[in-house]
């Protein structure tokens, strides 16, 4: 297996387990519905854990633009590699929410909410505030790659195989703590992708894909991503 195909698998499995956490407590006549926060911030901790344990040899399983930009950024990427990461992550992106679409296929007509079918593929803000919510997306992404440049330097968690559970651990807390205001995308990939497939799909009565909102949980985690980096390498050297 390449990087690319890598960063496609891993990007898939990411988006299969954290979509499909958000889809089984919204979505109407899920065994799982209404179970609450926790689980979706648990299934998004989880899914970048298993994501990222199974390509990190082959790829380092970045599964993120804003990780790949702030990985280059901080000199421990190439840049020339940059593109072809960035479009496997968005091609794995929209083939995870495909399979969460067909996995829920018999609950779309169930469920009448049309933000709560969005919510399953892509971010909606608690409170619209574009201005706020991409101060939000910005510290989050920030804490994601200062957090996983700082786990990454350290030789014991890699050579025992614990960091994509630490990195994993990492967004488990960025979720619980920061994701309530925006549903913190911090991954651009993880949210144009879906949010696409939303827009293609044949999902009965899905309302609108907010193209209008799509642009926040894009610039936010380029943006929190690379002063991440810079952050990173200002404090603890590249």
């Amino acid at each position: 297996m390449n990087p690319f195909t890598a960063e496609v698998v891993g990007t898939m499995l990411l988006v299969l387990f954290g979509d499909g956490a958000v889809a089984a407590v919204l979505l109407n006549k899920s065994k799982a519905q209404n179970s609450g926060w926790i689980v979706i911030a648990t299934g998004w901790a989880m899914a970048v854990a298993v994501g990222v344990y199974a390509v990190g040899r082959i790829s380092g399983g970045h599964l993120n633009p804003a990780v790949t930009l702030g990985l280059a950024i901080a000199g421990k990427f190439p840049w020339r590699q940059v593109p072809g990461y960035i479009a496997g992550q968005l091609l794995g992106a929209c083939l995870g929410a495909g399979l969460v679409w067909l996995a829920y296929h018999a609950h779309w007509r169930e469920t009448e909410d049309t933000v709560a079918k969005l919510s399953v593929f892509s971010t909606v803000p608690a409170i619209r505030r574009l201005p706020a919510n991409l101060v939000t997306e910005i510290i989050g992404t920030f804490a994601l790659v200062l957090g996983v440049l700082a786990i990454t330097a350290n030789n014991a968690p890699a050579q025992s195989g614990l960091t994509p559970l630490l990195v994993g651990f990492l967004v488990w807390g960025i979720g619980l703590s920061l994701g309530g205001p925006t549903g913190y995308a911090i991954n651009p990939a993880r949210d144009l992708g879906p949010r696409l497939a939303h827009a293609l799909l044949p999902i009965p009565n899905k309302g609108s894909s907010d193209w209008a909102y799509s642009w926040v949980p894009v610039l936010g985690p380029i943006v929190g991503g690379m002063v991440g980096a810079i952050a990173y390498v200002g404090l603890f050297g590249a």
